[in-house]
């Protein structure tokens, strides 16, 4: 396909997939959700979650689905290179401040815009009223997880975390697919292989587009191991083996084909919006509080108007506001990774400064409290 021109059979090929769903996930869901007595197909949370723990061997006579569902997530596929998949992990963690700004405003409130996936949200109840705070924090620190030194192997944490998220969305997809509240013709599957594929777009090429924006350089080599961790990371949560990119301009030219098939204008996403830029005040913070939540609010929406411009702003329904948070960013991560950043030692501080970012980001959603990550379901 020549740069630029659009690839029909794929346009065809996201049309279609909207109608698909994980079918491993979906039916160790339907084995879950099975209350007839005696059912010998009928599996348990308790066993779900013992052969995640323990390995599949540990549950006596598991059900079908639940042994297939393992025998999908356990086996590591050949292309899988685990060296790779740790250097992608450190780079994500150097991204530090950047990769948050980047998830929360760029990938997550940017697709607000679209309309189907944020009704799902609001239907769950997810992302708005007073849980949206930490349900985003929830996100966050499953994304974070994945970025742990050996968070996916088999013993990891990230690994068991991906694996619960892509059995909530099998659940998920259950129970809203013929709950009467969802339109399926308009919006396909609740939880579908062309949104699964679009949202794993959002964690790297995004992500990865993202920093560059905010003045992060991104080398080749960087970029492909970032790509390698979440394409890993994809293949645990379901998505089509066909749609796992291994490189940037892969993923950007699947992630342009399914904006073009995107519809715009959904009620949703001003409700999630405008909910996440209030949940700013309920950031915890131990010293001024009042003042520092009117300043991440100020800043949020700053940073909102810089990715999204004047019409992304009035689309999601949200206040006009200045871009006056980028330059002294840009000009900060110019400073730390393009000059302090050269060398070793430099690095080695990038990484250190990155995860103690995250400790506090995550402390000031949670208030100090642990995330429930394992209670994320979409």
């Amino acid at each position: 396909m020549a740069r630029g021109r659009v690839d029909e059979r794929l346009l065809a090929t996201i049309g279609e997939r909207l109608n698909a769903r994980d079918e491993i996930g979906a039916a160790l869901a339907n084995a879950l959700r099975d209350t007839g007595a005696g059912q010998s197909g009928k599996a348990t949370m308790k066993q779900f979650r013992r052969a995640l723990h323990d390995g599949i061997d540990s549950v006596p006579d598991p059900p079908r689905a639940l042994r297939d569902f393992f025998g999908a997530v356990d086996p590591v596929p050949d292309w899988v290179d685990f060296d790779l998949v740790e250097e992608g992990g450190r780079v994500a963690r150097r991204f530090g401040r950047n990769t948050a700004d980047v998830m929360l405003q760029l990938a997550l409130i940017g697709s607000y815009r679209f309309d189907g996936p944020p009704r799902l949200l609001v239907e769950t109840g997810g992302l708005v009223g007073g849980s949206a705070l930490r349900r985003i924090a929830e996100t966050q620190a499953w994304a974070t997880a994945v970025t742990a030194p050996g968070a996916l192997r088999r013993d990891g944490e990230g690994f068991r975390l991906t694996v619960h998220v892509r059995l909530m969305h099998a659940l998920v997809n259950q129970r809203f697919e013929h709950s009467g509240r969802w339109d399926a013709e308009r919006w396909g599957l609740p939880v579908n292989q062309s949104d699964l594929a679009a949202t794993l777009g959002l964690f790297n090429a995004v992500q990865l587009l993202g920093v560059r924006l905010l003045g992060v350089p991104v080398s080749r080599a960087e970029s492909l191991a970032v790509m390698h961790l979440w394409k890993y990371v994809g293949h645990l949560l379901g998505v089509d083996e066909d749609w796992l990119c291994d490189r940037e301009s892969e993923q950007h030219r699947l992630n342009y084909h399914l904006l073009l098939t995107q519809s715009y204008g959904g009620t949703a996403g001003p409700t999630l919006a405008g909910a996440l830029v209030e949940a700013q005040r309920h950031l915890y913070f131990r010293h001024f509080a009042r003042l520092r939540h009117a300043y991440a609010r100020a800043r949020l929406l700053s940073m909102l108007r810089y990715f999204l411009g004047r019409r992304g702003m009035r689309d999601l329904g949200l206040p006009p506001a200045l871009p006056w948070a980028v330059p002294p960013l840009i000009a900060a991560n110019v400073l730390r990774y393009r000059i302090l950043g050269r060398t070793e030692a430099g690095r080695a501080r990038l990484q250190r400064r990155g995860d103690r970012f995250i400790e506090r980001h995550l402390r000031r959603h949670f208030h100090e409290q642990p995330p429930d990550v394992a209670a994320f379901d979409l």
